[in-house]
């Protein structure tokens, strides 16, 4: 009698676990490795939008108060999204055509954030007295920017649209092109930021003696003060 081939019970669970034990020990590998991409992604992304924003400030494409000096924009006026920002209103003028940075980073949601690569990408333009405006839902003016100031101030953050699995660090960048980043730990009241549930405010690297202000220093390693949100701010590379 020829006997039947098969796998008795106790090969199928030695099999079941050697093959768990191999995926528990590539699955913290494949999430570094897209946390590690998706920080360098969003690098790369606060790059295009520095490149944008001087493209538009220097060739005076917005000029809200119409006095002959560029202003700063919004991600979705930037990339050709929206209707620009003129004298007569919120989005009263022209489409910017060819547009200043890739489609990608206009695409502002209803939260007035975009999502990309595992993370979400905020810009603030100042206000009343250099107060921070976040961009509108769907992209553009909010209305209520000071156009004195936003011929010479912006900021943007980057932070994870999932802390751990997308991303651990957050960045922002400014006027001044210096990317920094910080190991988002949380710090005190301050959680780490994550998705929608913890957001920088626009100041949160800012230091404090301009708190609610954009249009004061970032805080670097802590100086001319430590950030408002508590946490250290340092130069991405460093």
């Amino acid at each position: 009698m020829s006997r039947r081939a098969g796998f008795t019970l106790i090969e199928l669970m030695i099999t079941v676990s050697i093959i768990a034990i191999l995926a528990g020990m590539a699955l913290p590998n494949l999430i570094a490795s897209r946390i590690c991409a998706d920080e360098t992604a969003a690098v790369g992304t606060l790059k295009q939008i520095v490149s944008a924003q001087s493209v538009v400030q220097a060739m005076r494409l917005i000029d809200q108060d119409n006095d002959g000096v560029g202003e700063y924009g919004w991600l979705a006026e930037m990339t050709g999204t929206v209707n620009i920002r003129d004298a007569t209103g919120p989005h009263g003028g022209p489409i910017i055509d060819p547009p200043s940075a890739a489609k990608s980073i206009g695409m502002v949601n209803v939260n007035g954030v975009v999502p990309k690569s595992g993370y979400l990408f905020r810009i603030s333009l100042p206000g009343a007295g250099g107060a921070g405006l976040n961009e509108a839902p769907n992209g553009g003016s909010p209305t209520g920017e000071d156009a004195d100031f936003c011929e010479t101030c912006w900021i943007a953050y980057a932070w994870p649209s999932g802390y751990g699995t997308a991303g651990k660090r957050a960045f922002c960048v400014n006027q001044s092109g210096d990317i920094l980043q910080t190991a988002n730990l949380g710090r005190g009241a301050t959680p780490s930021y994550d998705d929608l549930k913890t957001e920088p405010t626009p100041d949160a690297a800012i230091e404090s003696g301009s708190a609610g202000k954009i249009t004061g220093e970032v805080s670097i390693r802590a100086l001319p003060r430590a950030a408002n949100d508590g946490n250290l701010w340092i130069p991405v590379g460093n």
